[in-house]
């Protein structure tokens, strides 16, 4: 999730569980530990892909969090103790707003390393945009009547209740995945296409437009647009995966990391001789993905090599984004995808 977002959920979590004892206090110090997670940012892995499939890593592990979290609590309670609760107490807020945090990023579509050090794939339950006011607002306007009122019993069931609403979102954001994936499904068997996975995910800002990816078992894969309002799949496309091309390269650690930490959803163009790999997982719509890297070259004879990574040019979508948006109100105009698709294999 966004900074704010998650600065406020923080200041939320906090607030309701210290901010009876510590005032204003409370908040401002959940915000500031609620962002804390995401500083790993700053760190530089050597190339883009390394720098993508290293963030939310071991600074989003609930094991680390749970050691830090003590360390926290014992720190803390070096210094004179509150004598109005036990560090049971401090424990439990800092541990739930770290665990807060990681969790509302496993419930965006990058992936997240909630068990690091072990490595499976990454968790992506994929069902919240990183950045929608509809989650946010309400803990937003909760938090900033902490700061200006402090910790009055109104307040703090303010807090209480827009941490309930999040709740409710994620849930309301489950259904509506669940409901845009069996349509998507049911459609696909009856057209007679055989379905391997599908990844969907929500359109910027709202939990009612979805962008629904079915891979197939022909190297293929359909992209979806629709709202859990239309009655029917509308808008969709059919493209190759072209996963062969990345086949020949079995030892490139990079092109693996980025396999493993997509859960391979990766689709595979050649351009100008480059091969693009792009994640499937995150953007607006086909030709508007977020994530895309050039990973090998083809010489003069046609043969192909490994390159140190770098991140493909890509258009930043305003005029999509327009008409995504308002694709979410109305199913008319519907959106070009067979046009936005060639953008796939375009020079920049």
């Amino acid at each position: 999730m966004d900074s704010v977002t998650q600065a406020v959920l923080g200041a939320s979590v906090s607030g309701v569980m210290l901010g009876r004892y510590h005032g204003r206090k409370a908040y401002i110090a959940g915000a500031v530990l609620g962002t804390l997670p995401d500083l790993d940012v700053i760190i530089r892995y050597g190339n883009p892909i390394a720098d993508m499939i290293n963030h939310r890593g071991f600074s989003h592990s609930v094991f680390v969090l749970t050691g830090l979290s003590f360390l926290l609590t014992w720190l803390i309670r070096k210094w004179p103790p509150a004598t109005q609760y036990d560090w049971k107490r401090l424990f439990a807020t800092l541990w739930l707003i770290f665990i807060t945090h990681v969790l509302a990023d496993a419930f965006t579509s990058y992936g997240t390393q909630l068990f690091w050090p072990f490595m499976p794939t990454p968790t992506s339950w994929s069902s919240i945009f990183i950045i929608d006011p509809f989650f946010t607002l309400p803990m937003l306007l909760a938090a900033l009547a902490a700061f200006a009122w402090g910790s009055r019993p109104a307040v703090q069931k303010m807090n209480a209740w827009a941490l309930g609403w999040c709740v409710v979102y994620l849930c309301a954001s489950l259904l509506a995945k669940n409901l845009v994936e069996s349509r998507v499904r049911s459609t696909l068997a009856q057209n007679g296409v055989s379905v391997d996975a599908v990844f969907s995910t929500p359109a910027p800002f709202n939990i009612l437009l979805w962008r629904v990816v079915a891979r197939t078992d022909s190297d293929h894969y359909f992209e979806y647009v629709t709202s859990v309002l239309d009655d029917q799949p509308r808008e969709h496309i059919k493209a190759p995966l072209n996963t062969a091309l990345a086949n020949q390269f079995p030892n490139a650690d990079m092109l693996n990391g980025l396999r493993w930490f997509s859960g391979d959803w990766i689709r595979y163009d050649v351009i100008d001789k480059q091969l693009v790999a792009t994640d499937l997982r995150m953007g607006l719509a086909t030709g508007y993905y977020s994530f895309r890297f050039r990973v090998a070259q083809q010489d003069a004879n046609g043969n192909w090599a490994i390159v140190e990574p770098s991140r493909w040019p890509s258009d930043r979508g305003l005029e999509a984004l327009t008409a995504v948006i308002a694709r979410t109100i109305s199913a008319s105009p519907a959106l070009p995808l067979q046009q936005w698709e060639t953008r796939m294999r375009a020079a920049p």
